[in-house]
């Protein structure tokens, strides 16, 4: 069986782990760690990749401010944006399964892992990946210690946009969801727990309702589990909401429009009871028709009184990078540190002016920031101290400034 390196620092037999050692590793990281709530922004000083998508190795080494990834369309850039967005809990920046990630022809498996570097804190090493065996089974390492996914959170948080994020304003409420719990994530981790049970009991439910067993104390159960869970991602989403637009309204940037969003269908009491005297309706509609699997995010463009779904393709991007920036430096209000923003082919249908606003944007936030795009010469305005990569045929190759 191939193994491979999930972040660890020094390669152990697998057969050396016991649980105790492993219980005993994770407490003394926990007490090293002390009060971690609150600290500077870390940024990767390394990322390693195995077997993973285009690449059967790749390792590159970048700086602490902007990572600039240039290439041709399918030359694997996305790919590593795929990589450090799996640092952080969820399913990734394409939401894939894990055995679409192993490079085909591999062995099976794949690897990701990272190294975060700060001078006030030093090291910090992460890994996840699959094993040849498990393929759909997720590893996550911290500090060589094997720790859940929501343990990432507690040391990096990341937002991305995607080409396909373009039309969020007019896609579906599903991916509007998305969009939002992943914001909710980089300030409050349980958010995933929570979202997982919930859909669990929703899930077991529904099969009841299919199948005509109407369970009065299991459905009781699972409905009580509903409420358990979301009340508390609905109370999430709320205060996110509610806490961007305060952050939007603080904000004097021209280049990013004024937005004002609303957080839709909230029931914050009395879910469980809405849920028990509705299973007839739902067992005739086949699926669970309220709960915060319902809601939906309304984001409109102030200066033109518009919904954004209505505005151009070009504003919608504005509006759509003015929340990230937005949440960014919330982010950084409320947890002492900034999440890692992984812009793909972010100058798509950005006018030059809009461009390097952003630029001059993202360098006074601060923070690690990764953009990737066709052309070097979109990037001509990003600070001279950009770190820069070519990609082509599965590798990845530094370059100076001056070739660009």
């Amino acid at each position: 069986m191939k193994c491979y390196d999930l972040g660890h620092r020094q390669q152990i037999p697998t057969q050396f782990w016991t649980k105790a050692v492993r219980a005993i590793q994770m407490r003394m990281f926990r007490q090293a760690r002390g009060a971690s709530l609150r600290r500077p922004a870390m940024s990767l000083t390394r990322l390693s990749l195995t077997d993973f998508r285009s690449y059967a190795t790749a390792s590159i080494d970048p700086g602490p401010g902007f990572v600039v990834l240039t290439g041709d369309n399918g030359a694997g850039k996305t790919n590593v944006l795929e990589a450090v967005s799996l640092l952080v809990p969820g399913r990734g920046l394409r939401g894939a399964p894990l055995s679409d990630m192993a490079r085909k022809g591999g062995a099976g498996g794949f690897s990701v892992s990272a190294r975060l570097g700060n001078e006030q804190e030093g090291d910090v090493d992460l890994g996840t990946g699959t094993l040849t065996t498990a393929p759909e089974r997720r590893i996550v390492r911290v500090q060589g210690a094997t720790a859940s996914a929501t343990a990432l959170s507690e040391w990096l948080s990341a937002v991305w946009l995607t080409p396909a994020q373009d039309r969020l304003f007019a896609g579906t409420p599903g991916e509007r969801r998305r969009f939002l719990d992943r914001l909710v994530l980089a300030v409050e981790p349980s958010h995933a727990h929570h979202s997982t049970r919930y859909e669990a009991a929703m899930r077991q439910r529904n099969r009841l309702l299919a199948e005509d067993r109407m369970d009065e104390v299991w459905l009781r159960t699972l409905e009580a589990a509903m409420e358990e869970h979301g009340t508390p991602i609905q109370r999430a989403r709320l205060e996110m909401v509610k806490a961007l637009i305060a952050q939007g309204a603080a904000s004097t940037e021209a280049s990013f429009p004024s937005f004002r969003i609303m957080l839709t269908n909230i029931l914050m009491d009395g879910l469980a009871t809405r849920l028990a005297a509705s299973r007839k309706l739902h067992a005739a509609a086949g699926r669970t028709l309220v709960g915060p699997h319902t809601q939906d995010i309304e984001v409109e463009y102030v200066a033109k009184a518009q919904p954004a779904a209505q505005s151009s393709t070009g504003e919608q991007k504005a509006l759509l990078l003015g929340i990230v920036l937005s949440h960014a430096d919330l982010v950084a209000a409320q947890t002492g540190r900034r999440p890692l923003l992984l812009l793909d082919e972010v100058a798509a249908h950005l006018d030059p002016a809009r461009r390097g606003a952003l630029f001059a944007r993202l360098h006074d936030g601060g923070g690690q920031v990764w953009m990737t795009g066709t052309e070097p010469a979109l990037f001509a305005e990003v600070p001279t101290d950009a770190t820069h990569f070519t990609v082509a045929d599965g590798m990845i190759s530094r370059c100076d400034r001056a070739a660009i």
